[in-house]
């Protein structure tokens, strides 16, 4: 297992290049969707989006740092543990959220809200995090990981293509609401088909790992979507709120995840296969418990 900190998986820097343009597209495409009035209603009622950024942000890394001093794990898988953690919720989490009979408008908010803060927040936890741990600090220093050019990547992927969205929503929304879809729809696709194409290309590696991350990845999800309920819980917020709450705290962007490993990291094995895998991961377990929650709609929502 020692030899999982040193591998580098098969990843070009055209292949970095494809995957930071999938990523902005991505984030336009939930940007087409968000007004400053999404901004707004936080204001007006800010208990839930509080809740849930809260335990994003601040519980979530917490835990996750919690949960790799128990486990003991590899730094690679430690740090990948870590770096998914400090990620601000996948757009996706907003079909599922309305696919469980949560609070979509809720959910869409979040998302924008916390995909704004990761521009800060995400740099942050990954190196503060990082350096309480022996294992992951020594791999971050001979990484030479330097938070301000982290930062500045990030701004590139979630801020840029955050404003230039909402500002063609703002300026032509006839046009946005042509593009909303299509961007959504196909985004997502060649997301998922960039994420298949890469585990194939480092197949060997995958299967030969894939026991050390599956579990990891499994408790580590779990914990968050949990987490998320629970902290809802305790707040006595209404009941589509808690399930929009837990999903936007279990379903990570991912996709920022890797463009960091790979531009940042050198494409370091461990964290690679534990972010690829949390992508796939998240989905199935969302789409389950969204399932699940759909033939229990809360009161006063039809199970149609």
């Amino acid at each position: 297992m020692q030899e999982l900190d040193a591998i580098q998986l098969n990843f070009s820097k055209d292949s970095l290049f494809l995957l930071n343009i999938i990523l902005g597209l991505v984030m336009f495409g939930v940007a087409l969707d968000l007004t400053v009035h999404d901004f707004r209603r936080l204001i007006r009622a800010p208990l839930a989006p509080i809740i849930g950024l809260v335990s994003q942000f601040l519980v979530l890394p917490a835990l996750s740092f919690g949960l790799i001093q128990i486990l003991d794990l590899r730094p690679s898988l430690a740090l990948g543990v870590l770096l998914v953690a400090a990620c601000p919720g996948g757009n996706i989490s907003n079909f599922i959220a309305h696919l469980a009979k949560g609070s979509t408008a809720l959910s869409v908010s979040m998302t924008a809200l916390s995909t704004a803060i990761a521009i800060f927040m995400t740099p942050f936890n990954i190196t503060f995090w990082a350096r309480l741990d022996p294992g992951t600090s020594k791999l971050l220093t001979e990484l030479s990981v330097d938070p301000l050019e982290l930062f500045g990547t990030v701004v590139m992927l979630l801020g840029i293509p955050l404003v230039l969205g909402m500002w063609i929503h703002h300026k032509y929304p006839a046009t946005a609401h042509k593009l909303r879809k299509p961007f959504r729809i196909f985004s997502l696709i060649f997301f998922g088909g960039f994420v298949l194409a890469a585990l194939g290309a480092n197949w060997d590696h995958f299967m030969k790992y894939i026991g050390a991350v599956f579990g990891l990845v499994l408790v580590h999800n779990a914990l968050a979507i949990t987490m998320g309920y629970t902290a809802s819980f305790l707040a006595r917020l209404e009941e589509q709120d808690r399930r929009a709450v837990s999903i936007e705290v279990g379903i990570q962007n991912s996709g920022l995840g890797l463009t960091l490993i790979f531009t940042f990291f050198n494409g370091n094995g461990g964290m690679a296969l534990v972010a690829a895998w949390w992508g796939i991961w998240h989905i199935v377990a969302g789409m389950t418990l969204a399932m699940f929650w759909a033939r229990f709609p809360p009161k006063g929502q039809s199970v149609n």
